[in-house]
Parts: C-alpha cells; structure tokens; sequence
C-alpha cells in the first residue's frame, strides 16, 4: 500500500511538472486584432449629453467610422487626446467616442479642458457594451466602413503612425 502511495505522489508531482513546463511556451496574450475584416453586428448606445440612443443605422450614411473607446480617468487616453483632435478634422471619417466606465461629469470636464473631438459620443457605463466590439481595455480604437466592416483594430493610445494609416485608408475612396 506505501508503494502504491509513494508511485501515486510521484505521478501527480510528474503531472503538476508537466503543465508548468507546458506552460512556459504557451503565450498568455490576448489579442483581439484579429477581428479585422469581421463585420460588426447591430448594436445600440446611449448618448453620453442628452436622451438620445445610437444604432448602427445613424453610422451607415458615414464612410468610414472610427470607434474610440476611452475614459477621463485613463492616462493613456490623454495621451492619444491630440491625435483624435487631429482626426476630426478629416473629412471622410467620424468619431464616435464611447465614454468607459466613467462618471458623466469627469467625461464632460475631459473634453471641456481638451476639446472634443467626437462626431459622437455614448457611454458604457458599466462595460457591458465594449464586449460586443471585442474590447478589453482602453484605450482602443476600431476603424469601420460604412458596411461595419471592420478595417483595423487599435489597441492602446493612437500615434502618429496609426494617424498616417488611418488617412491612408479613408482618403483611398
């Protein structure tokens, strides 16, 4: 009966050593990128200002939409602050900003002091609607057309080199 014990030990230590090994090689990212060329499905938003609900409908007449999710509490959303101020001026692309988990007030303070650089603006209150576009955290940025495919995902604050590519991609009409 020792014997039978002392091989069972052995097996399940052998075991335990076998999955931490395995799980050295194994990557732990999760990277939802891969969600390029994907079409969107219907969604539904509140208006972060005033009564209003966004639907996919009101985005169909865009030809390109970029879907910024951020939040005034975000240090990385201050940082990409200036390059979206830049991209609301583009002719061929809208913003629509999805406030994250946020309080109303600190988002309106945000772009009070920052400018606003939203065509749109909702919220996900309770972060229950970033899961339908494959977010997981902020700040991150889909690029969609008007059939909501989506072009590309961004993830992390936008730089300069994603301003250049999203002007290379809207401006190719």
């Amino acid at each position: 009966m020792q014997k039978t014990a002392k091989i069972f030990v052995i097996f399940i230590l052998i075991f335990i050593l076998g999955i931490f090994y395995l799980s050295l090689y194994r990557t732990s990212n999760y990277n939802t990128e891969y969600l390029a060329g994907n079409k969107l499905t219907d969604f539904r938003l509140e208006s972060l200002q005033e009564k209003v609900i966004y639907t996919s409908d009101d985005f169909k007449k865009n030809d390109y939409t970029l879907i910024n999710f951020w939040a005034s509490w975000c240090g990385p959303c201050r940082i990409e602050h200036p390059i979206l101020m830049e991209l609301s001026k583009e002719n061929n692309v809208k913003i629509l900003g999805i406030n994250f988990k946020d309080k109303k007030n600190n988002a309106l303070k945000f772009l009070d002091d920052l400018g606003n650089p939203y065509d749109y603006l909702a919220k996900d209150t309770k972060g229950k609607k970033s899961v339908t576009f494959g977010i997981y955290g902020i700040p991150e940025s889909i690029l969609i057309d008007k059939n909501f495919i989506i072009l590309k995902k961004f993830i992390g604050p936008l730089n300069d080199n994603d301003f250049n590519e999203i002007k290379k991609i809207t401006n190719s009409l």
